[in-house]
């Protein structure tokens, strides 16, 4: 699954990855490879970038944005990210 991850200021992560773990604004949820279509707002948290299907993970706290998920791609539009 190919995503992209940015804020106002800079792209901050873009590449192929196992999966993604998001703070929505009604709970935590998971977005793995062929995902159906989505759009969904996200809340204060952390994102966690899922490398491979090992356990190898990124992470950045954020302050709220969307993610949208069409065609096997993911685009995450924060407000602003830090990595942890």
């Amino acid at each position: 699954m190919q995503i992209e991850i940015l804020t106002p200021e800079k792209k901050i992560y873009t590449g192929d990855v196992y999966g993604l773990q998001l703070p929505g604004v009604s709970g935590s949820f998971e977005v793995l490879d062929k995902h159906a279509p989505l759009v969904s707002a996200l809340k204060s948290g952390v994102v966690k970038i899922l490398l491979d299907n090992k356990g190898a993970t990124k992470g950045y706290s954020i302050t709220g944005g969307f993610i949208e998920v069409l065609q096997n791609k993911a685009t995450v539009l924060l407000e602003s990210a830090s990595a942890i």
